[in-house]
C-alpha cells in the first residue's frame, strides 16, 4: 500500500527588513548627491511656508534631529509648499488620499528604554535605544476632500519683526551663556574663555547673514564643558581642519544655525564658503562615515534645545510620527 506523502507548501521568503543603518546610508547618499551637484542641504537659504520646521500631521509637533533635514531637503527637491507630513493612514484619517504613484519619505524615530540591572552588586539603570523607521508623505502628495482636517499654517502676527525675534531667540541663552563682543573681521568661538567674537553688525551684508553667523558660533558654544561637553569643544579645541572631530563639530554648527534660523523665521545665509574644496571635504567625510550626518543632526538638535530653552523627553528624540 502506497504511503501518502505530505505536500509541503514552499517556505515564504523572509521580508527584507530595513534597518536604521540602511536609513543612515540612504540619507547620506542623498546628501552626497546634493553636494556633488553643488547644493549644501544643511544650509537652508529659503523660507518654508510659515518659516517653520517640518511638522507632524498627526500631532502638530515639529520633527527633530536628522528628520528635519531629510524632510526639508525632500520638500525643496520636490517643490512641496506644505510643511506637514504624515503616514498613509494618518492622511486617510484626516480626509486625504495619497495619489497613486507618490513615493514616501523615510524618517527615523527612536525611544530610550530604561532597564534596571545589577553591576557589582549595585543597581544601575541601563538606557537602551529602540529604533524605528516610518514612511511619511507630504500633505501636498494627497488629494483632500472638502472639509478635510488640514492643519493651518500660522501667519505672522501683525507688526511681527523677524529681526527683533531673531535677537529674542537667543537673548536668554546669552544672558547666562558665553560672553559676546563685536569688532574685528572674524567670527569665532573660543572654548578656553567661553567667548564668542563677532564683527560689527554693520559689516554684514544683511541682518540674516549676521544672525546665521551668530547662531553658528552659539551652536559651537553649547559644547562647552559647562554645558553639553562635546568632543572638540569641551577639551578646548576643534581639532585640525579635515579631521573627524573638526568635521563633526562644523556640521553640528551648520545644522544648528539652520534650525535656529527656522525658529527665528529668517532665511539662513551661508556661513561658510561653498567652494569646490569645501564641497569635496564634506563628500569625503560623509563617504567615510554613514552615521556622521545622523549623529551631527542629533547633537545639533540638543544644542538648539539648550539655546532656546526647550525640553523634550528622551523617548521622543526622533520627533513625532
Amino acid at each position: 500500500m502506497a504511503t501518502a506523502t505530505a505536500i509541503r507548501k514552499p517556505a515564504k521568503s523572509p521580508k527584507a527588513v530595513r534597518t536604521v543603518r540602511d536609513a543612515a546610508e540612504e540619507t547620506t547618499k542623498k546628501i552626497i548627491a546634493a553636494l556633488e551637484a553643488g547644493v549644501v542641504p544643511w544650509q537652508k537659504t529659503w523660507k518654508s511656508l510659515g518659516a517653520d520646521l517640518p511638522r507632524s500631521l498627526s500631532t502638530g509637533k515639529p520633527y527633530r534631529g536628522v528628520n528635519v533635514f531629510t524632510l526639508w531637503f525632500e520638500g525643496i527637491d520636490k517643490g512641496y509648499k506644505s510643511n506637514h507630513w504624515g503616514t498613509y493612514r494618518q492622511i486617510s484619517e484626516r480626509g486625504g488620499q495619497v495619489r497613486k504613484g507618490e513615493k514616501s519619505t523615510e524618517v527615523v524615530f527612536w525611544k530610550i528604554i530604561e532597564k534596571s540591572e545589577k553591576v557589582d552588586g549595585k543597581d544601575r539603570v541601563k538606557k537602551i535605544p529602540l529604533l524605528r523607521l516610518f514612511h511619511v508623505f507630504n500633505a501636498d502628495q494627497a488629494d483632500w476632500a472638502e472639509g478635510a482636517r488640514l492643519p493651518q499654517v500660522a501667519e505672522p502676527l501683525e507688526g511681527f519683526d523677524p529681526i527683533a525675534h531673531a535677537e529674542a531667540v537667543v537673548a536668554e541663552y546669552l544672558a547666562k551663556g558665553p560672553s559676546l563682543s563685536h569688532g574685528g573681521d572674524r567670527a569665532f568661538y573660543r572654548p578656553a574663555t567661553d567667548h564668542v567674537q563677532m564683527p560689527e553688525f554693520a559689516d554684514f551684508v544683511s541682518a540674516e547673514a549676521y544672525y546665521s553667523t551668530l547662531y553658528h558660533e552659539l551652536t559651537h558654544s553649547t559644547g562647552h564643558d559647562s554645558r553639553l561637553k562635546r568632543d572638540g569643544i569641551a577639551d578646548g579645541t576643534f581639532g585640525a581642519f579635515g579631521d573627524k572631530v573638526y568635521s563633526a563639530e562644523e556640521l553640528i554648527a551648520e545644522m544648528g544655525a539652520a534650525m535656529l534660523c527656522s525658529v527665528a523665521g529668517i532665511e539662513q545665509a551661508a556661513t561658510l564658503d561653498n567652494s569646490a574644496s569645501y564641497l569635496a571635504h564634506w563628500i569625503k567625510a560623509l563617504k567615510g562615515d554613514n552615521s556622521l550626518v545622523i549623529k551631527a543632526a542629533s547633537a545639533a538638535q540638543k544644542a538648539v534645545d539648550r539655546i532656546v530653552g526647550t525640553t523634550f523627553k528622551n523617548e521622543e528624540e526622533g520627533g513625532e510620527s
